[in-house]
């Protein structure tokens, strides 16, 4: 059994690689990584797609109104954000910038920077090792399940057994809407509530929580 200061250690580690292999790739344009973080050894692993401004800024995942978010899923599933570990599928924000006004914005992370990423989040979860991984939203869902088809409509709500990186490190994924979906489409609120409910009572049916 590893040891959490053992995974604390290699998460760090891989936290300098990925920051160092970055700089390498993007050598005109300076990505600013937000690593995961959280309970090294924590029992549920929850994977966004990317850092917005205030996760840059503050250079912590799931800040503002991502947090506010998390916040809510945090209450419904009645456990605390040090008990998990939070990270996203893609490690710097992905930007668009308008021509007209130069104003900096949000933008879906591209099939490169999604590949690129992709060893990063696989090694993460594999140091970590969780009992459940939970997914907001597509992109999250298609490199964990490595099918770039799969639509989160499809498999909401429900546990998927995953085999992740070069190990095949056996997970179970619950894949969730994405919390920013429902301001666009308010009626899947009832949707996101009900998936949570499902995912507590699956986490509270097996001893997933590590002692």
């Amino acid at each position: 059994m590893v040891l959490r200061r053992d995974k604390a250690k290699q998460l760090q580690k891989l936290k300098q690689e990925s920051v160092q292999f970055f700089k390498s790739i993007y050598k005109e344009q300076e990505r600013i990584i937000v690593f995961g973080e959280g309970n090294p050894d924590a029992f549920l692993v929850l994977v966004g797609e990317a850092p917005g401004q205030q996760e840059v800024v503050q250079q912590r995942p799931f800040v503002g109104k991502a947090g506010r978010n998390l916040d809510e899923f945090l209450r419904i599933l009645d456990i605390e954000r040090e008990d998990i570990y939070i990270t996203n599928a893609v490690k710097f924000r992905p930007v668009k910038i308008d021509p007209d006004t130069g104003r900096t914005s949000n933008r879906p992370p591209n099939r490169e920077e999604i590949d690129l990423n992709r060893t990063v989040l696989y090694k993460e979860l594999t140091i970590i090792s969780p009992s459940v991984v939970v997914s907001l939203g597509n992109i999250p869902l298609r490199v964990l399940t490595d099918d770039n088809k799969l639509t989160i409509g499809r498999v909401h709500g429900r546990h998927l057994n995953i085999s992740i990186g070069i190990e095949k490190r056996n997970m179970v994924l619950f894949p969730l809407y994405h919390p920013a979906s429902i301001i666009y489409n308010p009626r899947l609120k009832d949707t996101y509530i009900d998936d949570l409910q499902r995912l507590k009572e699956y986490l509270n049916q097996g001893s997933h929580r590590h002692s």
